[in-house]
C-alpha cells in the first residue's frame, strides 16, 4: 500500500482519487511514499528516503526544496494549466477596473450613507458620475508576455472581447502554439510589444532570464499611457523601475496580484491579494491533476508535469517493470542493460530521457526482478535510486 502524506487543506476531489485500497492518505503518518502539498514550505529535512514523489497541488513550486529533490532521484510535480481559468478571469477583472472608475465609483456610493431621498441621490449620481468615466477595450492592443496556458486563455479572451491582441514568448512550444489562435499576431521580442501595446499582460515564471525582465531599460519602450498587469510572479517587476514609470507618466496604471509595500496607497496600482488561482474550481482541478500525476508515476513510473525531471510516458507491457533514476552522464545506460543481459533477462520495452543533470529509465522485462538485480542497479555509479513495479 502506498502512503501519501499532505499538508495544507487538499480538495476532497482530488484526494478521492487515490483509490483505498492502495493508498493510505493523511496528514500525519510515517514514511510517506509521496507528498502531497499547496502552500505548506517544505524543508529538505522533510523530504525523508521514503520519499518517491512529491505533488504541489498549484502552478509555483518555490515552497519546495527541487534541486534537492533532483539529486535524492526525487520527482516534483505541478499542476500548470490546471487554475488558468481562474487567473484569466481576474486578469480580465483588472483589465476592467483599470480602465474605468469601478473601484472609485463604488467607494463613492458607499459614501452616500447620509442621503435618505432616492430622488436627491439620483440627481447627484448623474450630475458627478462623468468623474468615473473610462475606456473600453474593444479595438485597444494586448500584449500577452508569455503564451503558456494562462497566457494562451488572456490572449483567446482578448482577441473575443474585440482587442487585436499581440504575443510575445521567447521560449513557445508546440503544443502552446497549437492552443493560439490565428488572430494572434506573435511578436518577436518585447521591446515591440510594449511599444505597440495599451495593456501588457505577464505570464511567465521566475527564471534568471525573466527576474526583472520589466525594467528600466525595456519600460523605455512602453506605449505611454499603457496598463501593465502581472499575475505572474512579483519578481518579474523592478518595483523601482515601475514606481519611475507611473510617477513619469509613461505607465497609467499597473495592477498585480502581488502587493509590496513601496506600491500601498498609489492611486494609479490596483493591489489584489494573491487571489489569481483562488476558486473552488481551480483548487479542484489542480489537486485532481496532482493526485492522477502521483498515482501514474506511484503504479507506473510514468513522469508528467515535473518541474525537475524528463516527462516520460510508456504504456504498460506485460512481465515487470523497472523504474531507474540516474546522472545524466555517458556509458550509465550500457551499465544497466549489461547488468540485465548478465542475468539473461530480456526487456520488452523500454524508453530513456534526459533533462538537464537528470536522466530516467523506464525498463519493461519479461521476468520478475529479484532483490539481488535491484541491488546491482543500485551499484552502478550515477544510479541515484531503483524501483520494481
Amino acid at each position: 500500500m502506498f502512503r501519501i502524506l499532505t499538508h495544507n487543506q487538499i480538495s476532497v476531489k482530488g484526494l478521492n482519487r487515490f483509490s483505498r485500497e492502495k493508498y493510505e492518505v493523511a496528514s500525519s503518518l510515517g514514511e510517506p511514499d509521496a507528498i502531497m502539498l499547496r502552500s505548506h514550505v517544505l524543508c529538505a529535512s522533510d523530504v525523508g528516503p521514503s520519499v518517491k514523489a512529491i505533488g504541489r497541488a498549484g502552478a509555483g513550486v518555490n515552497n519546495i526544496p527541487v534541486d534537492i529533490c533532483a539529486e535524492k532521484g526525487i520527482p516534483v510535480f505541478n499542476a500548470p494549466g490546471a487554475n488558468s481559468n481562474a487567473v484569466k478571469e481576474l486578469v480580465l477583472a483588472g483589465m476592467l477596473l483599470s480602465s474605468r472608475g469601478i473601484l472609485k465609483g463604488i467607494d463613492f456610493v458607499a459614501g452616500l450613507d447620509q442621503i435618505k431621498d432616492a430622488d436627491e441621490m439620483h440627481r447627484l449620481l448623474e450630475k458627478e458620475k462623468k468623474i468615473f468615466a473610462g475606456n473600453e477595450l474593444a479595438g485597444k492592443t494586448l500584449g500577452v508576455v508569455g503564451l503558456g496556458a494562462i497566457g494562451a486563455q488572456v490572449a483567446q479572451a482578448g482577441a473575443m472581447m474585440g482587442m487585436k491582441v499581440l504575443g510575445y514568448d521567447p521560449a513557445l512550444s508546440v503544443d502552446a502554439a497549437w492552443r493560439l489562435s490565428s488572430d494572434i499576431e506573435r511578436m518577436e521580442n518585447l521591446q515591440s510589444l510594449l511599444s505597440k501595446s495599451d495593456y501588457i499582460s505577464l505570464h511567465l515564471p521566475v527564471l534568471d532570464v525573466t527576474r526583472h525582465m520589466i525594467n528600466d531599460n525595456s519600460l523605455r519602450a512602453l506605449k505611454p499611457g499603457a496598463r501593465l498587469l502581472n499575475f505572474a510572479r512579483d519578481a518579474i517587476v523592478d518595483t523601482e523601475a515601475l514606481i519611475r514609470a507611473l510617477d513619469s507618466g509613461k505607465m497609467d496604471r499597473y495592477v498585480t496580484d502581488f502587493p509590496e509595500p513601496l506600491l500601498i496607497g498609489r492611486e494609479d496600482v490596483i493591489l489584489m491579494p494573491h487571489i489569481g488561482a483562488s476558486t473552488g474550481e481551480a483548487e479542484e482541478n489542480c489537486a485532481i491533476m496532482v493526485a492522477d500525476q502521483l498515482t501514474d508515476f506511484l503504479e507506473n513510473g510514468n513522469i508528467r508535469n515535473s518541474v525537475n525531471f524528463p516527462q516520460l510516458f510508456l504504456e504498460r507491457s506485460e512481465g515487470s517493470r523497472i523504474a531507474i533514476a540516474n546522472r545524466n552522464v555517458p556509458k550509465i545506460l550500457g551499465g544497466i542493460l549489461s547488468v540485465l543481459a548478465d542475468r539473461n533477462i530480456n526487456v520488452i520495452d523500454m524508453l530513456n530521457k534526459s533533462r538537464g543533470d537528470q536522466a530516467y529509465n523506464l525498463i519493461d522485462v519479461e521476468t520478475q526482478p529479484d532483490a539481488e538485480l535491484k541491488a546491482a542497479l543500485e551499484a552502478l555509479e550515477g544510479v541515484v535510486n531503483v524501483r520494481i513495479l
